[in-house]
């Protein structure tokens, strides 16, 4: 179920944006954006700013769809009819560009807005598990090995873990949070258990999700649906069990859960930001730059977010990790100049 925000102003006259962009008619008096849970926290403060700053404006509508959603929402096409913004929390991948390109979204302009962490959470009183990627893959994955997963304890992956059922949740398969748990962490112990499967990603990506980054289906993964802090209430109700979150929301929720280390490194925001911890990730904006001249407030809006994103700037006190100085300065200037993404770097 969407998760959706709209920034009521009233007392505010709705100033119309027409259809400038093309591809559609009719008019929409607000900014449209769709995507991550993740990166939802992050735009609805930005969406404030703006408020704040464009007296008159109507409030951004932002919604939590999950990444994958989004981006196909996001992609449908040009016009009022369909958002402005995709929140992504995974890169945008070559397939979902051409299936933009295909729609007539083929100006699209990519911003790396700063880091995030794939956390793997617990209650107070929950297992204590010595957790890694390796053990991550094979408590989690549908074929570590190549053979159905038959693990049910934590045991059954490792001897040295205690005999606790496997019982993980998590966001659903539209999430980019769950994407980017299986390619930074399922994949990375697949790779560490069978070393050649690293250049099977390449060679046939296919089989290696099928081999390396499909989640298991039987119960042992339990979906709890796009917004994270349900993963926490979880966690509340059942302490025996694990949670994957973005390390905003464990950031948030800390009287409530704590971060479990993966591979002896806990998620911490020094740990992320130096890229120590294994499930660290970049976010990212995708905007229509057709759009750009159509809807008042976008061109604010990112620059907002650009002024945001700083070290001790008011995204950090959100939970988002600042970008090293260079992914910084490099997004700003995608936003001042609005370029376009090279479709050619997209894996």
């Amino acid at each position: 179920m969407r998760a959706a925000l709209l920034l009521a102003l009233a007392a505010l006259p709705a100033a119309a944006c027409h259809d400038q962009a093309g591809g559609g008619t009719g008019t929409r008096a607000q900014i449209s954006v769709v995507g991550s849970s993740t990166v939802y926290p992050f735009s609805t403060a930005v969406a404030e700013r703006l408020v704040a700053s464009l007296p008159g404006l109507p409030a951004p509508v932002i919604e939590a769809t999950g990444t994958g959603a989004g981006l196909r929402l996001f992609c449908a096409g040009i016009g009022p009819a369909f958002p402005d913004i995709a929140d992504a929390s995974r890169r945008m991948t070559a397939a979902e560009y051409r299936g933009c390109a295909t729609n007539g979204v083929n100006r699209i302009v990519e911003v790396p807005i700063g880091l995030d962490g794939i956390a793997v959470a617990e209650a107070p009183g929950g297992p204590r598990l010595a957790l890694s990627p390796a053990v991550l893959y094979r408590a989690l994955a549908a074929a570590p090995g190549g053979r159905a997963n038959a693990a049910t304890t934590w045991r059954d992956v490792d001897p040295r873990l205690p005999a606790t059922p496997i019982r993980v949740y998590g966001p659903p398969a539209t999430s980019g949070t769950r994407d980017a748990f299986a390619d930074l962490v399922l994949a990375r112990g697949c790779a560490e258990i069978e070393p050649r499967m690293a250049a099977l990603a390449h060679l046939d990506p296919a089989a290696h999700a099928a081999r390396c980054t499909r989640i298991r289906e039987d119960g042992a993964y339990l979906d709890a649906g796009e917004n994270d802090n349900l993963v926490i209430q979880k966690l509340r109700a059942d302490p025996r069990a694990i949670g994957v979150v973005g390390y905003s929301y464990l950031d948030e929720n800390r009287d409530a859960v704590g971060g479990v280390p993966i591979a002896g490194v806990p998620p911490t925001y020094a740990a992320i930001a130096a890229g120590r911890y294994p499930g660290s990730r970049p976010l990212f904006l995708y905007v229509k730059a057709a759009h750009l001249d159509a809807v008042p407030g976008l061109r604010t809006f990112l620059r907002l977010y650009a002024d945001a994103w700083r070290p001790g700037g008011p995204l950090v006190r959100r939970g988002l990790i600042a970008g090293p100085a260079a992914m910084r300065a490099r997004a700003a200037a995608i936003v001042a100049g609005e370029t376009p993404l090279d479709p050619r770097s997209l894996g």
